[in-house]
C-alpha cells in the first residue's frame, strides 16, 4: 500500500495520468475548508479513490498549502497541484471493489 512517505514518482505520475481525464469534483475558494468540504471530498475520495479539485483565485492560501492542508484533514496522499487543480488520492476501504492499482 502507497503512502505519503513512500510514494514513488511513477507511481505519481500513474495517479496523474488517471486523473488527467477526469473533471474536478469541487471546489475550494474563499470560505477555505469547511466541514461539509471535507465531507463532501472523502466521500469522493471513497467512491473513486482518486479526485481533482479547482482552488479558486479567491482563496485565502496558496493552492500548494491548502492541498497540503486537505491531504492531512482527509489522511490521502496529495498527488500533485498543478496550476489551481489538486489531485488527491486514498485507497477506498470498500471491499469487491476495483481498486486503483499502482
Amino acid at each position: 500500500m502507497i503512502t505519503r512517505e513512500n510514494i514513488t514518482s511513477k507511481q505519481r505520475s500513474k495517479l496523474k495520468a488517471i486523473a488527467s481525464t477526469r473533471q474536478p469534483i469541487g471546489q475550494i475558494g474563499k470560505g477555505g475548508i469547511t466541514d461539509n468540504l471535507l465531507k463532501m471530498l472523502s466521500d469522493a475520495l471513497e467512491a473513486h479513490e482518486i479526485i481533482k479539485v479547482n482552488v479558486l483565485p479567491t482563496a485565502d492560501e496558496d493552492a500548494l498549502n491548502l492541498a497540503e492542508n486537505v491531504a492531512d484533514l482527509l489522511e490521502a496522499i496529495p498527488v500533485a497541484v498543478i496550476g489551481r487543480k489538486a489531485i488527491f488520492y486514498r485507497r477506498s476501504s470498500r471491499e469487491n471493489y476495483p481498486h486503483i492499482e499502482v
